[in-house]
């Protein structure tokens, strides 16, 4: 009998190879309904949040709502950490700690993670999101994970 965890094993691992997120997606219901996509280039993954009117914050400008921004983040950086190290269970998040630059426009959002630190048991990821130059993000944020023993 296959557990969750083999599932998930399986799913991170077909990922990894194929560089195909959409199954691994699927199995993650806020990802769909903040209307996130990934794609792998090279070695780098390339998060994207589609403008969503259920991702509004503020209807006046319009703005993208910063929990949904952080959520974004955060859903990338642990999608990132799972898919670079193999990762079969959810790791959990020790601390998450965003700046926000700018406001977020009604517009397609971008992430890119960066995989800081490794340690035996803690993992360190770095998100920026942009929209429309990485040169100028919307936010940056630092997750510390609490990987699962093997």
């Amino acid at each position: 009998m296959m557990t969750y965890s083999d599932s998930m094993a399986q799913l991170v691992s077909e990922t990894q190879r194929s560089g195909h997120w959409e199954t691994l997606l699927e199995q993650i219901p806020y990802a769909g309904f903040i209307g996130l996509t990934a794609q792998t280039l090279g070695d780098e993954i390339l998060f994207c949040m589609e403008p969503l009117e259920s991702n509004t914050g503020n209807p006046l400008l319009p703005a993208l709502h910063g929990g949904v921004i952080a959520g974004f983040m955060e859903t990338a950086a642990t999608l990132n950490l799972m898919v670079s190290l193999n990762v079969d269970q959810v790791p959990k998040v020790i601390d998450f700690t965003i700046d926000y630059l700018r406001s977020g426009k009604m517009k397609p959002t971008y992430a890119t993670c960066i995989l800081s630190r490794q340690g035996q048991r803690i993992a360190n990821v770095q998100v920026n999101a942009w929209q429309k130059d990485r040169e100028t993000p919307i936010a940056t944020a630092r997750v510390n994970f609490l990987m699962h023993d093997k």
